[in-house]
């Protein structure tokens, strides 16, 4: 199994990251896309990387969340340039863990004016689009936004839009512009009938555009609310996919196995 999206740099994982992986790795996963989030995150999520090779793979993403920008300071818009600035030097000689840009996005509930949110999002898709690279996409009330930025862009790298709980039609657009769609602990929860209901058709339609998440630490899986979700706990992603689309283990392991190596290793 391969977890798309687990924040191995945050606390909650980062303080007993050993245990973490190896426990990850005695239930069945064996690979992990570990996105960053601030200029910080990058170095450090490529020392894991580094140091745990010899457990399993670590890729990671180069990205700037809405979440953390420095949207409070008087200088937003120069402060942003600078991590800008330094996301293009990192790619000049990239670790060998690299294989996206990402996180990065726009999210409808927070209080960053989305004009700061969308300069970081349209530098980053002008970045990936220049290395080559898909980008690792965040959303919250903003699908619509993001449409507008990727055909301003005329962004064709396509990526993954993580956590994915849009409708079918969403799911279509995104899928048309070459994106994989982030699945995660959201279906493990009966109330989720929406989001379990376009996931089932998309087993059906489009199973070679789905990944396997946790999102951890955050997005918990349904029975473990209140806890750090943990990549350990992806199997119950699986489950959930195998009970929707009546596939087999194997076949939902395959196939999102497959779809990730075709997006990031190829």
């Amino acid at each position: 199994m391969i977890d798309s999206h687990c924040h191995l740099d945050l606390p909650a994982l980062a303080d007993n990251i050993d245990s973490v992986l190896q426990c990850a790795k005695q239930k069945g996963v064996n690979r992990i896309m570990a996105p960053g989030t601030t200029v910080p995150s990058w170095k450090k999520l490529q020392r894991i990387s580094d140091s745990f090779a010899h457990l399993l793979p670590i890729d990671t993403a180069l990205g700037l969340h809405p979440y953390f920008l420095q949207a409070n300071a008087d200088n937003a818009i120069a402060l942003l340039k600078q991590s800008v600035d330094l996301l293009e030097q990192s790619l000049t000689h990239p670790h060998s863990s690299v294989k996206a840009i990402g996180e990065a996005g726009l999210d409808g509930h927070i209080n960053t004016s989305m004009a700061l949110q969308k300069s970081a999002l349209d530098a980053q898709l002008n970045i990936a689009a220049s290395a080559s690279l898909p980008i690792i996409l965040h959303h919250r009330k903003s699908h619509h936004l993001l449409f507008e930025a990727l055909k301003a862009a005329k962004f064709t790298k396509g990526g993954v839009i993580h956590a994915f709980s849009g409708s079918i039609d969403v799911a279509k657009r995104y899928i048309e512009r070459g994106f994989m769609l982030g699945i995660g602990g959201t279906i493990t929860y009966e109330r989720a009938g929406k989001t379990r209901d376009t996931v089932s058709y998309l087993l059906k339609h489009y199973r070679d555009w789905l990944l396997l998440e946790t999102d951890a630490p955050d997005m918990p899986m349904s029975g473990r609310q209140g806890q750090p979700n943990k990549p350990e706990y992806i199997g119950e992603v699986v489950s959930t996919l195998q009970t929707l689309g009546d596939e087999s283990e194997e076949s939902v392991i395959g196939l999102t196995s497959a779809n990730y190596a075709r997006l990031f290793l190829s």
